[in-house]
Protein backbone atom coordinates (compact mmCIF):
# COMPACT_ATOMS: atom_id res chain seq x y z
CA UNK A 1 0.00 0.00 0.00
CA UNK A 2 1.31 3.50 -1.05
CA UNK A 3 1.83 6.35 1.44
CA UNK A 4 0.99 9.87 0.96
CA UNK A 5 1.20 12.66 3.36
CA UNK A 6 -1.06 15.48 2.29
CA UNK A 7 -0.08 19.07 3.65
CA UNK A 8 -1.93 22.46 4.42
CA UNK A 9 -1.63 25.27 6.42
CA UNK A 10 -4.79 25.10 8.11
CA UNK A 11 -5.97 23.56 11.06
CA UNK A 12 -7.87 20.54 9.27
CA UNK A 13 -11.36 21.39 10.66
CA UNK A 14 -13.29 23.32 7.57
CA UNK A 15 -10.89 22.58 4.43
CA UNK A 16 -13.50 20.53 2.09
CA UNK A 17 -11.06 20.31 -0.57
CA UNK A 18 -8.23 18.61 1.15
CA UNK A 19 -11.06 16.13 2.93
CA UNK A 20 -12.39 15.13 -0.42
CA UNK A 21 -9.13 14.62 -2.08
CA UNK A 22 -7.54 13.06 1.29
CA UNK A 23 -10.73 10.74 1.29
CA UNK A 24 -10.70 9.76 -2.27
CA UNK A 25 -6.68 8.59 -2.17
CA UNK A 26 -7.93 6.80 1.06
CA UNK A 27 -10.89 5.02 -0.51
CA UNK A 28 -8.46 4.52 -3.70
CA UNK A 29 -6.49 1.77 -1.55
CA UNK A 30 -3.44 4.29 -0.38
CA UNK A 31 -2.28 5.12 3.29
CA UNK A 32 -3.19 8.60 3.74
CA UNK A 33 -2.12 10.67 6.56
CA UNK A 34 -3.12 14.74 5.93
CA UNK A 35 -0.80 17.35 8.26
CA UNK A 36 -1.85 20.59 9.06
CA UNK A 37 -1.59 22.84 11.81
CA UNK A 38 -3.14 23.67 15.42
CA UNK A 39 -4.06 27.24 16.51
CA UNK A 40 -4.71 27.58 20.43
CA UNK A 41 -8.44 27.78 19.83
CA UNK A 42 -8.58 24.51 17.54
CA UNK A 43 -11.65 22.36 17.75
CA UNK A 44 -11.26 18.22 18.10
CA UNK A 45 -11.45 16.99 15.05
CA UNK A 46 -13.92 14.23 13.76
CA UNK A 47 -13.39 10.99 12.94
CA UNK A 48 -12.33 10.51 9.25
CA UNK A 49 -11.34 7.31 6.97
CA UNK A 50 -7.33 8.94 6.83
CA UNK A 51 -4.80 9.82 9.47
CA UNK A 52 -4.34 13.44 10.86
CA UNK A 53 -1.63 15.24 12.41
CA UNK A 54 -1.83 18.84 13.37
CA UNK A 55 2.01 20.53 14.36
CA UNK A 56 2.30 22.88 17.22
CA UNK A 57 3.17 26.13 16.61
CA UNK A 58 4.59 29.16 18.42
CA UNK A 59 3.90 31.75 15.61
CA UNK A 60 -0.23 31.86 13.87
CA UNK A 61 0.44 34.62 11.39
CA UNK A 62 3.46 36.51 9.10
CA UNK A 63 6.72 35.78 7.92
CA UNK A 64 7.69 33.92 10.95
CA UNK A 65 4.47 31.51 11.10
CA UNK A 66 5.64 30.83 7.49
CA UNK A 67 9.78 30.42 8.44
CA UNK A 68 8.09 28.20 11.71
CA UNK A 69 5.77 25.57 10.13
CA UNK A 70 7.94 25.15 6.68
CA UNK A 71 11.14 23.91 9.36
CA UNK A 72 8.35 21.56 11.31
CA UNK A 73 7.15 20.36 8.34
CA UNK A 74 10.22 19.39 6.91
CA UNK A 75 11.29 18.03 9.60
CA UNK A 76 8.15 15.69 10.04
CA UNK A 77 8.16 14.72 6.09
CA UNK A 78 11.98 13.84 6.61
CA UNK A 79 11.28 11.45 8.82
CA UNK A 80 7.83 9.83 8.05
CA UNK A 81 7.50 7.18 6.01
CA UNK A 82 6.35 8.22 2.71
CA UNK A 83 5.88 7.44 -1.10
CA UNK A 84 4.22 10.74 -2.70
CA UNK A 85 4.29 13.83 -1.05
CA UNK A 86 0.72 16.67 -1.76
CA UNK A 87 1.80 19.81 -0.93
CA UNK A 88 -1.08 22.21 -1.25
CA UNK A 89 -0.59 25.83 -1.63
CA UNK A 90 2.71 27.62 -2.07
CA UNK A 91 3.15 28.01 1.23
CA UNK A 92 4.00 24.49 2.37
CA UNK A 93 6.11 23.47 -1.12
CA UNK A 94 9.33 24.90 0.09
CA UNK A 95 9.32 21.79 2.69
CA UNK A 96 7.63 19.28 0.19
CA UNK A 97 10.27 20.11 -2.29
CA UNK A 98 12.88 19.96 -0.77
CA UNK A 99 11.91 16.49 1.55
CA UNK A 100 10.80 15.25 -2.04
CA UNK A 101 14.61 15.86 -3.41
CA UNK A 102 16.26 14.67 -0.73
CA UNK A 103 13.86 11.25 -0.35
CA UNK A 104 13.97 10.72 -4.02
CA UNK A 105 9.87 10.72 -3.74
CA UNK A 106 7.27 12.11 -6.09
CA UNK A 107 5.74 15.39 -5.43
CA UNK A 108 2.15 16.18 -6.21
CA UNK A 109 1.14 19.98 -6.01
CA UNK A 110 -2.70 21.54 -5.89
CA UNK A 111 -2.35 25.19 -6.06
CA UNK A 112 -5.97 26.20 -4.58
CA UNK A 113 -5.69 29.83 -5.36
CA UNK A 114 -3.36 32.09 -7.35
CA UNK A 115 -1.40 32.62 -3.71
CA UNK A 116 1.21 35.86 -4.87
CA UNK A 117 -1.77 37.61 -6.25
CA UNK A 118 -3.94 37.31 -2.70
CA UNK A 119 -5.01 40.72 -1.58
CA UNK A 120 -3.16 40.67 1.83
CA UNK A 121 0.17 40.94 -0.52
CA UNK A 122 -1.11 44.47 -2.33
CA UNK A 123 0.92 47.31 -1.40
CA UNK A 124 3.23 44.71 0.36
CA UNK A 125 6.18 44.97 -2.21
CA UNK A 126 8.78 42.98 -0.64
CA UNK A 127 6.95 40.14 0.91
CA UNK A 128 5.55 40.03 -2.39
CA UNK A 129 8.93 39.54 -3.70
CA UNK A 130 9.67 36.86 -1.65
CA UNK A 131 6.75 34.50 -2.48
CA UNK A 132 6.95 35.52 -6.73
CA UNK A 133 10.73 34.32 -6.15
CA UNK A 134 10.02 30.55 -4.42
CA UNK A 135 6.96 30.63 -7.22
CA UNK A 136 9.43 30.88 -9.97
CA UNK A 137 11.84 28.58 -7.93
CA UNK A 138 9.34 25.55 -7.61
CA UNK A 139 6.48 26.10 -10.13
CA UNK A 140 9.40 25.58 -13.12
CA UNK A 141 10.62 22.43 -11.08
CA UNK A 142 7.25 20.47 -10.85
CA UNK A 143 5.81 17.81 -13.19
CA UNK A 144 3.24 17.04 -11.45
CA UNK A 145 0.47 19.74 -10.37
CA UNK A 146 -3.14 20.80 -10.82
CA UNK A 147 -5.30 23.79 -9.77
CA UNK A 148 -9.13 24.58 -9.52
CA UNK A 149 -10.28 26.38 -12.48
CA UNK A 150 -9.30 27.24 -16.12
CA UNK A 151 -8.07 30.80 -15.39
CA UNK A 152 -5.41 30.15 -12.81
CA UNK A 153 -4.22 27.12 -14.98
CA UNK A 154 -4.07 29.49 -18.23
CA UNK A 155 -1.88 32.06 -15.98
CA UNK A 156 0.57 29.53 -15.04
CA UNK A 157 0.81 28.44 -18.27
CA UNK A 158 1.32 31.51 -19.81
CA UNK A 159 3.67 32.94 -17.01
CA UNK A 160 6.02 29.79 -16.47
CA UNK A 161 5.20 27.36 -19.81
CA UNK A 162 3.94 24.51 -17.58
CA UNK A 163 1.10 22.84 -18.20
CA UNK A 164 -1.57 22.43 -14.88
CA UNK A 165 -4.97 20.35 -14.89
CA UNK A 166 -7.88 21.17 -13.59
CA UNK A 167 -9.39 19.67 -10.56
CA UNK A 168 -12.85 21.76 -9.57
CA UNK A 169 -14.05 22.02 -6.37
CA UNK A 170 -17.05 20.21 -6.71
CA UNK A 171 -18.84 19.07 -3.73
CA UNK A 172 -19.69 15.08 -3.46
CA UNK A 173 -23.65 15.35 -4.63
CA UNK A 174 -26.05 14.78 -2.11
CA UNK A 175 -29.96 14.15 -2.04
CA UNK A 176 -32.40 16.87 -0.52
CA UNK A 177 -35.14 15.33 1.54
CA UNK A 178 -38.65 16.59 1.42
CA UNK A 179 -38.82 17.81 5.10
CA UNK A 180 -39.05 21.51 5.62
CA UNK A 181 -38.31 23.70 8.29
CA UNK A 182 -40.30 26.32 9.87
CA UNK A 183 -38.56 29.75 9.42
CA UNK A 184 -39.98 33.15 10.36
CA UNK A 185 -37.59 34.76 7.83
CA UNK A 186 -35.81 34.05 4.57
CA UNK A 187 -32.09 32.92 5.27
CA UNK A 188 -29.22 34.46 3.57
CA UNK A 189 -25.56 32.38 3.56
CA UNK A 190 -22.63 33.16 2.81
CA UNK A 191 -19.86 30.29 3.83
CA UNK A 192 -16.00 31.11 3.72
CA UNK A 193 -13.27 32.98 4.84
CA UNK A 194 -13.98 36.57 6.62
CA UNK A 195 -11.54 37.89 4.97
CA UNK A 196 -10.19 41.41 3.08
CA UNK A 197 -12.23 41.81 -0.32
CA UNK A 198 -14.95 39.17 -0.09
CA UNK A 199 -17.90 41.72 0.37
CA UNK A 200 -18.92 40.92 3.66
CA UNK A 201 -18.97 44.74 4.07
CA UNK A 202 -21.08 44.65 1.41
CA UNK A 203 -23.37 41.89 2.61
CA UNK A 204 -23.50 43.46 5.87
CA UNK A 205 -24.53 47.10 4.92
CA UNK A 206 -27.57 45.75 2.10
CA UNK A 207 -28.91 44.20 5.21
CA UNK A 208 -30.12 47.66 5.94
CA UNK A 209 -32.93 47.39 3.15
CA UNK A 210 -33.44 43.56 3.10
CA UNK A 211 -35.81 41.67 5.30
CA UNK A 212 -34.29 38.47 5.81
CA UNK A 213 -31.27 36.75 8.03
CA UNK A 214 -27.75 36.81 6.82
CA UNK A 215 -25.81 33.70 8.26
CA UNK A 216 -22.40 34.47 7.66
CA UNK A 217 -20.14 30.93 8.25
CA UNK A 218 -16.58 31.12 8.19
CA UNK A 219 -13.43 32.40 10.22
CA UNK A 220 -11.07 35.25 9.41
CA UNK A 221 -8.72 38.03 9.72
CA UNK A 222 -11.91 40.07 9.36
CA UNK A 223 -13.67 38.47 11.92
CA UNK A 224 -13.83 41.21 15.11
CA UNK A 225 -14.57 44.24 12.64
CA UNK A 226 -17.03 42.71 11.24
CA UNK A 227 -18.43 42.38 14.32
CA UNK A 228 -18.16 45.82 15.48
CA UNK A 229 -19.78 46.68 11.47
CA UNK A 230 -22.84 45.25 12.75
CA UNK A 231 -23.00 46.54 15.92
CA UNK A 232 -22.09 49.79 14.46
CA UNK A 233 -25.28 49.53 12.37
CA UNK A 234 -27.90 47.95 14.79
CA UNK A 235 -28.06 45.08 12.93
CA UNK A 236 -27.49 42.34 15.53
CA UNK A 237 -31.45 40.85 14.90
CA UNK A 238 -30.30 40.22 11.29
CA UNK A 239 -26.77 39.64 10.85
CA UNK A 240 -25.62 36.17 12.52
CA UNK A 241 -22.06 35.03 12.97
CA UNK A 242 -21.99 31.55 12.91
CA UNK A 243 -18.14 30.53 12.95
CA UNK A 244 -16.20 27.45 11.75
CA UNK A 245 -18.85 24.44 10.82
CA UNK A 246 -17.37 21.05 10.19
CA UNK A 247 -17.88 20.33 6.65
CA UNK A 248 -19.88 17.15 7.51
CA UNK A 249 -22.66 19.42 9.29
CA UNK A 250 -22.15 21.90 6.27
CA UNK A 251 -24.58 20.36 3.93
CA UNK A 252 -27.83 20.23 6.32
CA UNK A 253 -26.82 24.31 7.27
CA UNK A 254 -26.86 25.15 3.71
CA UNK A 255 -29.87 23.48 2.42
CA UNK A 256 -32.10 25.56 4.98
CA UNK A 257 -31.14 29.31 2.75
CA UNK A 258 -33.01 30.78 0.41
CA UNK A 259 -29.79 32.60 -1.33
CA UNK A 260 -26.18 31.55 -1.14
CA UNK A 261 -23.94 34.95 -1.73
CA UNK A 262 -20.69 35.28 -3.02
CA UNK A 263 -19.16 38.60 -3.61
CA UNK A 264 -15.26 38.61 -3.86
CA UNK A 265 -14.20 41.82 -5.35
CA UNK A 266 -11.82 42.02 -8.33
CA UNK A 267 -9.01 43.42 -6.30
CA UNK A 268 -6.51 40.88 -7.75
CA UNK A 269 -5.79 38.39 -9.73
CA UNK A 270 -6.17 35.40 -7.40
CA UNK A 271 -9.78 36.77 -6.79
CA UNK A 272 -10.83 37.21 -10.80
CA UNK A 273 -9.62 33.66 -11.51
CA UNK A 274 -11.06 32.13 -8.57
CA UNK A 275 -13.44 29.34 -8.48
CA UNK A 276 -14.56 28.92 -5.27
CA UNK A 277 -15.94 25.98 -2.80
CA UNK A 278 -18.99 27.86 -1.80
CA UNK A 279 -20.80 28.59 -5.36
CA UNK A 280 -21.15 24.61 -5.76
CA UNK A 281 -21.80 23.92 -2.40
CA UNK A 282 -25.11 26.35 -2.36
CA UNK A 283 -25.78 24.73 -5.85
CA UNK A 284 -25.37 21.11 -4.30
CA UNK A 285 -27.75 22.06 -1.34
CA UNK A 286 -30.20 23.21 -4.74
CA UNK A 287 -29.72 26.80 -3.49
CA UNK A 288 -30.03 29.71 -5.63
CA UNK A 289 -27.53 32.33 -6.11
CA UNK A 290 -26.30 35.88 -6.32
CA UNK A 291 -22.44 36.22 -7.38
CA UNK A 292 -19.50 38.88 -8.17
CA UNK A 293 -19.31 39.31 -11.96
CA UNK A 294 -16.24 37.56 -12.61
CA UNK A 295 -15.00 35.12 -15.48
CA UNK A 296 -15.18 31.99 -13.43
CA UNK A 297 -17.99 32.73 -11.84
CA UNK A 298 -19.94 34.04 -15.04
CA UNK A 299 -19.41 30.71 -16.75
CA UNK A 300 -21.48 29.03 -13.97
CA UNK A 301 -24.72 30.93 -14.68
CA UNK A 302 -23.94 31.02 -18.50
CA UNK A 303 -24.05 27.42 -18.52
CA UNK A 304 -27.21 27.00 -15.93
CA UNK A 305 -29.77 29.32 -14.65
CA UNK A 306 -29.71 29.07 -10.78
CA UNK A 307 -28.93 32.27 -9.80
CA UNK A 308 -27.67 35.97 -10.79
CA UNK A 309 -24.76 37.84 -11.42
CA UNK A 310 -24.18 41.04 -9.01
CA UNK A 311 -25.58 43.86 -11.30
CA UNK A 312 -23.19 47.16 -8.70
CA UNK A 313 -21.65 47.11 -5.85
CA UNK A 314 -23.66 49.64 -4.76
CA UNK A 315 -25.33 48.87 -1.35
CA UNK A 316 -28.91 49.85 -2.34
CA UNK A 317 -28.72 47.81 -5.34
CA UNK A 318 -27.20 44.58 -4.06
CA UNK A 319 -30.54 44.94 -1.50
CA UNK A 320 -32.65 45.13 -4.55
CA UNK A 321 -31.02 42.12 -6.16
CA UNK A 322 -31.32 40.10 -2.79
CA UNK A 323 -34.86 41.25 -2.64
CA UNK A 324 -35.83 40.11 -6.15
CA UNK A 325 -34.48 36.92 -6.10
CA UNK A 326 -35.84 36.22 -2.53
CA UNK A 327 -39.47 36.85 -3.94
CA UNK A 328 -38.92 34.57 -6.07
CA UNK A 329 -40.05 30.62 -4.74
CA UNK A 330 -37.12 28.52 -3.97
CA UNK A 331 -38.71 25.68 -6.44
CA UNK A 332 -38.48 27.76 -9.16
CA UNK A 333 -34.67 27.06 -9.50
CA UNK A 334 -35.37 23.32 -8.82
CA UNK A 335 -34.80 22.22 -12.63
CA UNK A 336 -31.50 23.94 -13.39
CA UNK A 337 -30.30 23.19 -9.69
CA UNK A 338 -30.98 19.80 -10.08
CA UNK A 339 -29.02 19.57 -13.73
CA UNK A 340 -25.98 21.65 -12.37
CA UNK A 341 -25.53 19.65 -9.21
CA UNK A 342 -25.37 16.79 -11.60
CA UNK A 343 -22.50 17.91 -13.41
CA UNK A 344 -20.85 20.01 -10.43
CA UNK A 345 -20.03 16.35 -8.74
CA UNK A 346 -16.59 15.39 -7.33
CA UNK A 347 -16.92 12.04 -8.31
CA UNK A 348 -15.90 13.46 -11.66
CA UNK A 349 -13.14 15.31 -10.76
CA UNK A 350 -12.13 12.29 -8.40
CA UNK A 351 -10.98 10.18 -11.84
CA UNK A 352 -9.00 12.63 -13.08
CA UNK A 353 -7.31 13.32 -9.44
CA UNK A 354 -6.54 9.68 -8.92
CA UNK A 355 -4.67 9.80 -12.31
CA UNK A 356 -1.67 11.59 -10.53
CA UNK A 357 -0.61 8.84 -8.17
CA UNK A 358 -1.01 5.83 -10.42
Amino acid sequence: MKRIIISVTNDLVSDQRVNKVANSLSNAGFSVLLVGRRFPESVKLSQRNYSTYRLKMFFHKGFLFYLEYNIRLFLFLLTKKSDILLSNDLDTLCANYFVSKIRKIKLVYDSHELFTELPELIGRTFKKKIWLFMENFFLQRISSAYTVSNSIARYYKDKYDINMSVIANYPIARKINNHVVSKNKKVIIYQGAINKDRGIDLMIESMLYVNAELHLIGDGDLLLEMREHVRRLNLGHKVFFKGKVAFGDLFDITKEADLGLSFEDNTCLSYRYALPNKIFDYINAEVPILISDLPEFRCVLKSYKVGAILATRDIQSVARQINQLLSIPKSTWSAELLKAKKEYDWLIQEKKLLSFFS
